[in-house]
């Protein structure tokens, strides 16, 4: 080992500059044997590419840096899954559906769902038990003969950034480094950290913005008295069945009514927003809080990262004694814990073969070679305290950034694929779409779609010796129907959409009907 470099200054967060060196390390570490597929990443995206590629037959091996599957779900306590329906009919189908109908059928979603909540209902949230979820995904691996390894990140990577291709990559856990080789890989970090690590080329969050949309940190809470929270009438209200002005409603709510006053009181020891996320009911007594932004927060930063974890605990503190103070039926509520992660909305994407972009999601756009659809209105969280990103947030969430009942936006398969590479797939929020579109398909049942398709697309370049860019995707299609997906476009292509539809579909030619066929 040596140091080299003649020293650097850097600018860090505190305002302290710090002088750093440049340091070579060098070390031989063992070489284990060789997977068909190497996932970076168990959370829903990851598991679901990893499940689906070995019930394909793929040797598998899923990396996860927790001590647990699921991601967000379990780590994050993000314990609701976003819209899975419009309203008529189901748009998610697959690998994430049999996750939820498995979780119902076990008794770990929320006692007041029912399976028109992922099958039928309009813009509906379905709350899961964290712990259920650790449960069936630990089984679903085990039954699938994936090769699960907690604890464990992706460090490096033997990658040719020219060529686009990976040969293998370099872990770390209790027991040191070794290197793994494989044919196939997925990045399902959410961070793009595998596909950085590669020399794929990657845009950071905010780049085409004024800042990123900032973390939550998410708590679990008890001893709720829900009869006594829905003896409201204004907080039965759902716009979503009832086709009420969405604004209207959570304005009326007795948290919304309740935080004003409570911000008028002084009771947060900093200016909040007066955008309330809210809690999610996931039990006859407990729910999982969603409440509080770190604004200002670089998900790509250590530093910055470190400090919203400390300030997410403030603020989760600041909530719950927020509840108990001012809304009707909390006042016993007892705050059980916070997150193991913070709860990061974007951060880094990969540039794609293509980039799904908001014309696209207005134009309700199908693509021939769609792994998913769906139907979940733009989800920008407010960037700052004011009224204006306030407002700016509920005009966009419930009007302008909102498909119709029966609608849906396609996913197309060049947004999983980093631009020109062999045999490197991503899944989940690091995929390749601007920042508005990807406001709507950052969550979970898009990632577990995006996941399966990827796994798929994985098995297939490896079986038919086809590489991720120029895969046939007439035959991924064909393969995820049969296995569960719903994907109703009646023409396929062999090959996928590239670049975007503001240069090459400007005609509207590839828009097709979300309806089944």
């Amino acid at each position: 080992m040596q140091s080299k470099g003649e020293p650097k200054t850097k600018q860090v967060l505190s305002g302290t500059p710090q002088i750093i060196k440049d340091y070579t390390y060098q070390r031989q570490i063992r070489t284990e044997k060789e997977y068909d597929l190497v996932v970076a990443g168990g959370g829903p995206g990851g598991i679901a590419a990893a499940v689906c590629a070995a019930r394909l037959g793929a040797n598998v091996l899923l990396i996860e840096a927790t001590g647990c599957l699921g991601g967000m779900g379990t780590s994050g306590l993000v314990t609701a899954f976003d819209p899975m329906a419009d309203g008529e009919r189901a748009l998610v189908g697959g690998f994430m559906r049999e996750v939820v109908e498995t979780l119902y059928s076990r008794g770990f979603l929320a006692p007041q769902v029912t399976p028109d909540s992922w099958r039928k209902t309009y813009h509906s949230w379905t709350p899961f038990n964290p712990e259920g979820l650790k449960v069936v995904l630990d089984e679903f691996a085990a039954e699938a003969g994936v090769e699960v390894r907690f604890f464990t990140k992706v460090v490096d990577a033997d990658s040719d950034p020219f060529d686009k291709s990976v040969k293998g990559v370099i872990i770390n856990n209790i027991e040191g480094y070794s290197y793994i080789p494989a044919k196939t890989f997925i990045d399902a970090t959410g961070n793009a950290e595998l596909a950085k690590i590669c020399g794929a080329d990657c845009r950071e969050a905010g780049y085409n913005a004024p800042a990123p949309m900032p973390p939550t940190l998410c708590s679990l809470v008890s001893c709720i008295d829900f009869d006594k929270y829905y003896s409201d009438a204004a907080n039965r209200r759902n716009p979503s069945k009832n086709g009420e002005d969405v604004v209207e409603v959570i304005e009326g709510r007795s948290e919304q009514r309740g935080l004003l006053k409570a911000m008028a009181d002084g009771h947060f020891s900093r200016k909040i927003s007066k955008f309330l996320i809210g809690m999610f009911r996931m039990g006859v007594h407990s729910a999982y809080m969603n409440a509080g932004h770190v604004f200002g927060t670089d998900a790509l930063n250590n530093e910055s990262l470190s400090a919203a974890m400390v300030r997410g605990r403030e603020l989760a503190q600041e909530y719950f004694t927020f509840y108990r103070k001012y809304v009707p039926g909390f006042e016993e509520m007892e705050h059980i814990t916070t997150g193991h992660l913070l709860g990061v909305r974007e951060s880094r994407r990969i540039v794609g073969e293509y980039e799904l972009n908001i014309e696209d999601y207005l134009a309700r756009r199908q693509f021939p070679d769609q792994i998913g659809i769906f139907n979940k209105c733009i989800d920008i969280h407010t960037k700052d305290e004011s009224d204006e990103a306030y407002k700016k947030f509920y005009e966009v969430m419930s009007k302008s950034g909102r498909l119709k009942h029966g609608e849906c936006v396609g996913i197309p398969y060049g947004i999983l694929v980093p631009k020109g590479w062999k045999n490197l797939w991503v899944a989940g929020r690091c995929n390749s779409s601007d920042e508005k579109v990807h406001g709507s398909i950052r969550v979970m049942p898009a990632a577990g779609m995006m996941g399966q398709a990827a796994g798929t697309a994985a098995v297939q370049s490896i079986k038919r010796k086809q590489e991720a860019y120029s895969i046939d995707t007439a035959e991924l299609i064909t393969t995820l129907r049969k296995h569960g997906a719903i994907l109703p476009q009646k023409d396929l292509t062999h090959t996928l959409t590239r670049g975007s539809h503001r240069t090459e579909y400007a005609d509207g030619k590839h828009a097709q009907s979300c309806k089944q066929n």
